[in-house]
């Protein structure tokens, strides 16, 4: 009878014995799978940080290109204005301002201040205007061309980091295999507490985590791929719209265009000022993309850590 008990016994000790076991394994196999993912997410969220802020300078360059691009095409208004006025008193050579007196009317006020009434002196001060005008119109449209061309790096740059910092299938595979894990714990956990094979200690530090590690459930991945995408698409357009934009403007600010076609300058120049509107759009776009998929990252990345917390 001695020797049934005692076999009685040793029958009852054997599966608490395992089943102590089994939740520490369990415990072990999520720690294995889960650990780690914070460091992956944590390089994504600097690069999402380091391509927000990239994309803002290339908001801000596109911003500066057109505005740049607005006032040259206010000084060029003003270059012409000169320019039918010097015609028009060029051909009245050196005849007094009284026998052009149609112009009073418009440039009484600048008749003034030259305190000039002599036609040809009044065209000579003229043309130093229009010259002063002339060269600020240029040293715009190469402003406006430099400040397109580092929009548009900025947008290439954007599109690299922006198609690169995704979850790929390698951490997405690992998040899953993280998560049954902790599905199987869970379920271990609960056939310990039932079987009281496992300390008190043990069975809560299984809960906890249980706790913080089943987050991962409901974390998702596809908004940061989704945003990324997103991301790719609005730098990729900025990168086009800038480049055309900086050859466009190049082309309407060159020697050939300024002293050629008067119409094809001013075409060149609306459509430069459209790409640098276009461009700051796109960037801009892409700037608010890369911050959202930020704030998605810093979601998982708080996951992660509240896992890895508890696995230590």
């Amino acid at each position: 009878m001695r020797a049934v008990s005692l076999l009685l016994c040793v029958g009852m000790l054997v599966p608490s014995v395992a089943m102590g076991a089994d939740l520490a394994m369990a415990m072990d196999n999520v720690r294995a799978a889960c650990a780690g993912i914070s460091n992956e997410l944590n390089h994504m969220k600097q690069m999402a940080g380091i391509n927000t802020a990239i994309t803002g300078v290339g908001t801000v360059a596109g911003g500066v290109a057109l505005g740049t691009g607005i006032a040259k095409a206010k000084t060029d208004k003003q270059v012409d204005k000169y320019q039918d006025l010097i015609d028009a008193l060029t051909a009245a050579g050196a005849k007094q301002v009284t026998s052009i007196e149609m112009f009073y009317d418009t440039f009484a006020d600048a008749l003034a201040e030259t305190g000039t009434k002599n036609g040809t002196e009044f065209a000579r001060q003229l043309k130093n205007k229009q010259s002063q005008l002339e060269q600020k119109s240029k040293n715009l449209g190469n402003w406006r061309t430099g400040t397109m061309a580092a929009a548009t790096a900025t947008n290439i740059a954007g599109v690299v980091i922006a198609s690169e910092n995704k979850v790929k299938g390698d951490l997405k595979t690992q998040v899953d295999t993280c998560i049954a894990a902790v599905k199987v714990l869970e379920q271990v956990r609960m056939q310990a507490y039932v079987a009281k094979s496992n300390s008190d200690a043990e069975l809560k530090h299984a809960q906890d985590i249980v706790n913080a590690c089943a987050e991962w459930e409901y974390v998702n991945l596809d908004s940061i791929n989704k945003k990324s995408y997103a991301a790719t698409v609005a730098s990729g357009v900025g990168a086009g719209t800038g480049l055309a934009g900086t050859i466009t403007s190049a082309s309407a600010n060159s020697t050939k265009v300024r002293k050629g076609d008067a119409d094809k300058e001013k075409k060149l120049n609306t459509t430069a000022n459209i790409l640098a509107g276009g461009t700051t759009i796109a960037s801009g776009v892409a700037t608010v993309f890369n911050a959202t998929q930020i704030a998605a990252i810093k979601n998982a990345v708080r996951v992660a850590e509240n896992c890895q917390g508890v696995l230590e």
